[in-house]
């Protein structure tokens, strides 16, 4: 590793630091000075942005946020409330189900903000520690975004993966990763069971009591959605975006089974065991892949063969098709969509993709055969590996979607196998490590008991034992899932 290199190297991390440290926007913005000092300062080549992870991403996003101004998100946490308060005293495992389902069935885990005081509240009544559900909850609306069919990481992974000839679906990903991910978080609920001194026997939340104002604080407000009416059109808009989902679903399924619903098109590609590149006239010399990319077809390089329409691209259609009927059918108001958690944070996401990702993709993209000399060794050796690097970058990049879109083509330029790499999916969820994500931080300030912390020495915080427990449970589950299916012959 050249002097240069670990150069630009500490401008890409010192620009994601930065970032992370002023966070929303800035971990785009700034990732874009990174960029710009990579590209006019030291004269690398400029990576290609992430625009199909993007499109996929506003989309989405633009759906669930219509959703949410249909009122339908807010019959949908009636729902999770009520099973909450039908069982408080499961309220540690329960809780991250229903925050994990929520992210897995909108694609954000922004959603939790309006369940969260809700656990909180029914953790305080029941006389059980908050931080106990709160912590493990906060943790499982994060990781249901590996699991969810619209989540721009599992679609990111779908295209990436399909692009180095390792065609999975959305639903064959979340096949591995659901199961997985519930196993983690239940063993890290199983360690929160009991976390901490109860409230009865905690002498700083008993101290807290003596103060009349803090008493009032704590248990005088009642933290509830079920007070707020749901109309018909609401449910109406529930109803749309299920389907909507359960049409990505069916034609996932039937994919899986050999079938095709979707309508096929003339697509230019490479031939299978033809050359990389070829000399042209003039001394020019033009990879298959770029001949294949501009439509160009040339006898044993490249060929026209018949290819359905993207999965990436179906989703886009769907989620978009979606979010007009709620409009039109369900009075949705595009403003107040605009105006809400959810499109606000899924905008600020794309950003951060945005400019994370192309910042990472031109760093590598300028050594790749460098990485290929340090890393081959090891992940020769050790496939799995390459989870501890997913999850270092998490750490510092605060999207499991950007994540992927860096890392992943560089994982299989390495010669990784794709099944390994969707066995280690789990791992890009790292950023609770630095407590510094929205939600976490979200959830300290709703737990009205104080027991929900950002420690003193920053990294002895709430998140971190079930955080910990949950990442490593899920990886090590969803890599066997994984192993046992390639060797089955569905992978």
């Amino acid at each position: 590793m050249s002097f240069l290199m670990i150069i630009q190297l500490l401008i890409v991390l010192l620009a994601l630091w930065v970032g992370s440290r002023y966070g929303s926007l800035a971990l785009g913005a700034i990732s874009g000075i990174g960029l710009a000092l990579l590209v006019f300062g030291f004269g690398l080549k400029p990576g290609t942005p992430p625009t199909d992870v993007i499109y996929i991403i506003i989309a989405a996003v633009t759906c669930a946020g219509v959703l949410q101004a249909s009122g339908g998100m807010d019959w949908m946490i009636q729902v999770a409330e009520r099973m909450l308060r039908k069982h408080p005293d499961r309220i540690t495992f329960m809780a991250p189900l229903c925050t994990f389902f929520l992210t897995v069935l909108v694609g954000t885990g922004h959603v939790v903000y309006t369940l969260m005081p809700i656990i909180c509240d029914i953790a305080l009544k029941k006389g059980i520690r908050p931080e106990r559900p709160c912590g493990v909850a906060s943790i499982a609306s994060q990781v249901g975004i590996t699991c969810s069919p619209i989540a721009a990481a599992v679609v990111a992974f779908s295209a990436i993966s399909a692009s180095n000839g390792f065609h999975v679906n959305n639903l064959q990903i979340i096949m591995v990763t659901i199961p997985a991910c519930i196993c983690g978080l239940m063993a890290a609920a199983a360690a929160s069971y009991k976390r901490g001194l109860d409230l009865d026997k905690d002498p700083q939340f008993q101290e807290r009591l003596k103060d009349p104002v803090q008493y009032q604080y704590i248990y005088g407000s009642n933290a509830t959605t079920l007070d707020k009416k749901i109309t018909p059109e609401s449910k109406r808009a529930v109803y749309i975006f299920l389907a909507a989902l359960a049409i990505i679903v069916m034609f996932s399924i039937v994919q899986m089974f050999g079938g095709n619903l979707l309508p096929s098109y003339d697509t230019v590609q490479a031939v299978k065991g033809g050359p990389a590149s070829i000399t042209l006239e003039g001394g020019v010399t033009e990879t298959a892949k770029q001949l294949a990319s501009a439509g160009i077809v040339m006898e044993g390089v490249t060929e026209t063969v018949k290819k359905p329409l993207a999965m990436n691209l179906v989703i886009q259609i769907i989620m978009i098709s979606a979010a007009a009927l709620m409009i039109i059918f369900c009075k949705a108001k595009p403003k107040k969509a605009v105006g809400g958690a959810v499109w606000q944070s899924g905008m600020v996401a794309v950003v951060a993709i945005y400019g994370i990702a192309w910042l990472a993709d031109t760093y590598f993209g300028n050594y790749m055969d460098e990485m290929k000399l340090m890393l081959t060794d090891l992940v020769s050796a050790h496939p799995w590996t390459i989870a501890i690097a997913f999850f270092l970058v998490s750490v510092l990049i605060n999207s499991q979607g950007a994540v992927v879109v860096a890392m992943l083509p560089l994982a299989y330029s390495l010669g990784i196998e794709g099944w390994v790499l969707l066995g280690v999916l789990p791992s890009v969820y790292g950023y609770f490590f630095i407590p510094n994500y929205p939600s976490d931080i979200a959830t300290v300030n709703f737990d009205r008991s104080g027991t929900t912390v950002i420690g003193k020495y920053l990294l002895n915080h709430s998140f971190m034992m079930p955080g910990l427990i949950c990442v490593i449970t899920s990886t090590i589950i969803a890599y066997a899932l994984s192993y046992i299916l390639h060797g089955a012959g569905m992978y």
